[in-house]
């Protein structure tokens, strides 16, 4: 009877942490040929919608930032939020050692089926490796917002320095928040500040017919912010390869030590 109880009782969990997985749902139905649609919700009630095959697109159909972005990869490469391998597999087929990790179970077994050879379900947060681990890592897709808040990209930058060669560069996509002039975002801006959280750290799920996600925190930094996120972390911004309009790339890199230090 109690090893009944349990199998009940994980197998609730499995279902649990399949129906929260929205976004993995999502990808695994557009793997599968379907034509479907990422239904991104604030917590204010706007949405967003935006095909989902943009995360099986190939290097020919990225923008040009991106595209240039990849010039900048170098030895062992880190995937932070790697979705659907689109980053990872082109540059496995270049001859580099990549691994890939995202949070979404259903993603990470997207990846494998596409031919991705090392890719885990870690979320940022948990991320355990050795010193000098990886000499890149890329955070494409805008996932310098996975670090979430001001506090929390600081605290995971110095882990980042942990398990990163001292040359090792990082290659983060995101968004300037202020470059718009939809009144929507506007308003949702000034809201964050008189709340104290920064104007362009969003609240927000992941809606896939019956999925919903957990909400959770994305984070949007203009350059300037971005510096001072990265002040006293152990990093400094290298250079920033432009779009044209509010999407940024930043090649981050570790400061020199001091004698002494």
């Amino acid at each position: 009877m109690q090893l009944e109880m349990n199998t009940l009782f994980k197998g609730r969990i499995k279902a649990l942490k399949s129906e929260r997985d929205a976004f993995g749902q999502m990808i695994w139905a557009c793997y599968r040929g379907k034509e479907v649609f990422e239904v991104w919700e604030r917590n204010d009630g706007y949405v967003s919608v935006d095909l989902a095959k943009t995360y099986f697109s190939e290097y020919e159909d990225w923008a040009l930032h991106q595209r240039k972005a990849m010039e900048f990869v170098r030895g062992r490469v880190l995937d932070v939020g790697c979705g659907a391998g689109r980053h990872s597999l082109y540059l496995q087929k270049l001859g580099f050692d990549v691994l890939g990790i995202d949070v979404s179970p259903l993603a990470v077994k997207v990846c494998r089926l596409r031919g991705l050879k090392k890719v885990r379900v870690m979320p940022i947060e948990k991320m355990n490796f050795k010193p000098n681990s990886f000499n890149s890592i890329i955070m494409m897709g805008c996932n310098f917002s996975l670090f979430s808040s001001f506090k929390k990209a600081r605290r995971l930058l110095k882990k980042f320095r942990s398990i990163t060669s001292e040359d090792v560069l990082m290659i983060a996509e995101t968004r300037d928040p202020y470059k718009t002039d939809n009144p929507s975002y506007l308003k949702y801006y000034e809201f964050n500040k008189n709340k104290g959280r920064m104007s362009g750290q969003l609240r927000g799920r992941i809606r896939f017919e019956g999925y919903i996600s957990k909400w959770f925190d994305w984070l949007m930094v203009s350059k300037k912010e971005m510096v001072e996120i990265l002040n006293e972390t152990g990093w400094k911004a290298k250079e920033f390869i432009e779009s044209g309009n509010s999407q940024y790339i930043a090649i981050i890199e570790k400061c020199v030590r001091r004698g002494g230090d």
